[in-house]
């Protein structure tokens, strides 16, 4: 073993999901391969295999192969005049594997493939027991290039419209197999370059080249690529299950059968290490349920199980742990082992962290200050000058510099000179320079040095067949299942979650209570005589008022409160807006008019009502009525506005109007404002229920006239579907960034 001609070895343990790693000191010491070009060491994950050049090994040219355990895809890599060798260890030689996306290519696919046989599984250390393998479609290798990144924040004032220059000229890539993490201080563009990458900046202020196996970006891409936001978007009153579990269904391709998506978000709940809180609900600010950890990996499972060749993921370690983020990370280590691309941002990482990444981005004030391999970051802000005077985290001592804080780093000596020569813009009050030469240095030292190599390599073609790069590019849109089946899973992922807000507690005890208070404050009430019948009509306008105001407020709620989860799916291609539109209504529905029927219960016979089944039937009919259109006014206000605090005023005026104007309170309306009570839900739903209680007993109550009731049930149903169409059309003019 420490015989220095012996390749290195790299042992890797799993013990919950932490990664050791291991290697050999003679691999640190071994001298620079004969053939040209040092050795460049590699993480636990990789291995160091060396393979003759295609030339019999005297060109100075090596070839290596990178194998993707559950890819199966090999990639030679040429670094032309290099000699450095780079491999990415199998999974298999290593005994291990971590198979979130066990999919094989087929092999008129790619023409080197070679399926492995069933011996080839490797099996659960921490379980015993051999871990499934996904039988799907294959993961499509995508190389990701971007070259002179830029874009512009346009801020428009009062009289002037300003620029901002948020990422300014950003040049990188990203191989299949590869982790590449954006790091920099708060500010600096991280965030906007992740949403650049992954396709959710369109905007005419962004300049520069981005490719996906040469191939610009279309948004047929997006069945091809996760994003993770930072902020976890998940319904709170959903279990794990339930919410990887619909995922599935709407987001799998619809070749595959119920059953086939079912076990496809089981299985990832296993990769996932969630079969411990499969059935606790995800909670939320008033909900208690799983763990900071347990909801991150719920997030990566809704994403990686449409098996994406690109998975995107913002500040994915933000609020959690040392050893959390540990796990989160080794498990993207895993998730690019098995042939997928991933970029992250990461904020502060601990150094085992920092050392897990393949690739790093550091940025400054929306400059590139580095880029290229994180192991030789250290190395290259060493040979500029610029290295760490007290043992520090490599993270740490990066952040430092973005922000142009050197204390405790050395300072090159064309800073000193400028400190020196008594530059008041560059020296500070502790004799260092200031914090924007230190950037400025940094970025001319990295244009000068690094820049034009790395554009050179961009350059080179992506080892892929014109067949592969053309997929990126579909024909045209796929849906994971018909609109009928998304309609119905929508429902049912509506229904389970909003019904514990609907019959919470709290709700039953307000319609109830009031109810009982309307009871007793009309307790059998007698309609044979004049005042007992102003009197009972005063309840009825109550309860047309009542049932009127309670739906607009609660449905005001509705989009606006569920805009990021409606963006983050509708981005992603996940449903119809249609589909949803219809399923989020059509359940709501059902939910708001149990309520009304256990009120009328209680008020009607309190009361003393008119009795008799066909009565009480056309009274709750009337009722529901009214619910139906008041609903779909909150819903149109809330999706027109969408905002909460500008919705809430809105129907608050318009309620009040609408309850003014329906004909108990004004019996004499000025010409010129009558028509307000036309366009009241109050208004027609008070007539029906004067129509249904004393059709036979006097033709006007109130200065109002009983007539057929047909003008009443034309004018509410009218509403029901003007308001839901107005609700429908202000969400498809909403600037998602999904588009249609």
């Amino acid at each position: 073993m420490e015989n220095a001609s012996t390749s290195s070895s790299l042992a890797r343990t799993k013990s919950d999901q932490l990664a050791v790693e291991t290697v050999a000191t003679t691999a640190e010491k071994s001298p620079p391969s004969a053939e040209g070009g040092g050795a460049l060491s590699r993480k636990s994950s990789w291995r160091m295999t060396a393979a003759p050049s295609p030339g019999g090994g005297g060109g100075g040219r090596n070839t290596y192969i990178r194998k993707a355990r559950s890819a199966q895809l090999k990639v030679e890599v040429d670094e032309v005049g290099s000699g450095v060798a780079l491999s990415r260890a199998s999974s298999a030689s290593l005994g291990l594997s971590f198979s979130f996306t066990g999919f094989t290519l087929p092999p008129d696919e790619i023409a080197d493939s070679k399926p492995f046989s069933d011996d080839d599984i490797p099996e659960d250390i921490e379980a015993g027991t051999p871990k499934p393998k996904f039988q799907t479609e294959p993961t499509l290798p995508i190389y990701l290039k971007f070259t002179d990144v830029t874009y512009k924040l346009v801020m428009k004032g009062i009289t002037t419209t300003k620029e901002k220059d948020i990422l300014k000229g950003i040049t990188g890539s990203v191989n299949p197999g590869e982790v590449l993490a954006l790091m920099g201080p708060s500010g600096s563009g991280k965030t906007s370059l992740l949403n650049l990458l992954g396709g959710r900046l369109i905007q005419c202020t962004i300049g520069g080249s981005i490719t996906y196996n040469d191939q610009p970006y279309s948004k047929f891409l997006k069945s091809r690529i996760g994003f993770v936001t930072q902020d976890d978007v998940l319904f709170p009153h959903l279990t794990v299950k339930e919410t990887l579990t619909y995922a599935a269904l709407l987001r799998l391709p619809n070749t595959l059968r119920k059953e086939q998506k079912e076990k496809r978000a089981l299985e990832v709940i296993e990769e996932l290490g969630l079969e411990r809180c499969q059935d606790t609900m995800i909670g939320g600010s008033y909900v208690r349920g799983i763990s900071g950890g347990e909801r991150k990996r719920v997030c990566i499972g809704n994403e990686i199980i449409i098996n994406p060749s690109l998975l995107f993921l913002d500040e994915p370690t933000s609020g959690l742990d040392s050893t959390t983020a540990l796990r989160i990370v080794q498990m993207l280590q895993d998730i690019a082992e098995a042939g997928k691309t991933v970029v992250t941002t990461i904020h502060q990482p601990s150094s085992r962290l920092f050392h897990k990444f393949d690739k790093l981005i550091l940025l400054g004030k929306g400059s590139l200050l580095y880029f290229g391999k994180a192991s030789d970051a250290m190395d290259y802000f060493q040979f500029i000058g610029c290295a760490p005077l007290i043992a520090m985290n490599p993270a740490e001592f990066l952040l430092d510099l973005a922000n142009g804080n050197v204390n405790d780093i050395s300072v090159p000596s064309e800073l000193k000179d400028k400190v020196q020569m008594g530059n008041a813009e560059a020296e500070t009050s502790n004799g260092k320079p200031s914090a924007s030469v230190v950037q400025e240095y940094l970025v001319e030292a990295y244009d000068s040095r690094v820049a034009e190599i790395e554009k050179t390599k961009l350059m080179i073609p992506v080892p892929l067949d014109e067949e592969l790069k053309s997929k990126v590019c579909s024909c045209k849109r796929q849906w994971g299942a018909s609109w009928f089946e998304q309609f119905s899973i929508l429902f049912s992922r509506g229904f389970r979650e909003r019904r514990h807000d609907y019959f919470s507690w709290l709700r039953i005890t307000q319609v109830l209570a009031t109810a009982v208070i309307l009871g007793l404050l009309w307790w059998q009430s007698d309609a044979k005589t004049p005042k007992g019948l102003q009197d009972q009509a005063g309840l009825l306008f109550f309860i047309a008022v009542f049932w009127g105001f309670f739906p607009v407020f609660t449905a005001i709620f509705t989009f606006p409160q569920e805009r990021a989860m409606l963006t983050k799916e509708r981005t992603t291609d996940m449903y119809r807006l249609s589909a949803y539109f219809v399923a989020r209504t059509t359940s709501d529905l059902l939910l708001d008019l149990v309520l009304p029927v256990f009120f009328l219960l209680v008020v009607y016979f309190m009361a003393n009502l008119r009795l008799g089944s066909g009565r009480f039937f056309f009274s709750i009919l009337t009722v529901f009525l009214c619910i139906i259109a008041a609903q779909g006014l909150g819903l149109a206000i809330g999706a027109t506005l969408m905002d909460l605090k500008r919705a809430t005023t809105l129907a608050s005026v318009t309620v009040m109007t609408f309850m003014l104007a329906g004909g108990f309170f004004v019996k004499k309306v000025p010409i010129f404002i009558s028509w307000i009570r036309y366009i009241s839900f109050n208004y027609h739903t008070y007539k029906l229920l004067l129509k249904v209680q004393y059709e036979h007993i006097t033709p006007t109550i109130d200065g109002i006239r009983i007539d057929s009731g047909f003008t009443e049930v034309a004018a509410l149903t009218a509403m029901v579907f003007g308001y839901r169409l107005l609700a429908y059309l202000s969400l498809r003019r909403m600037k998602l960034l999904a588009g249609n």
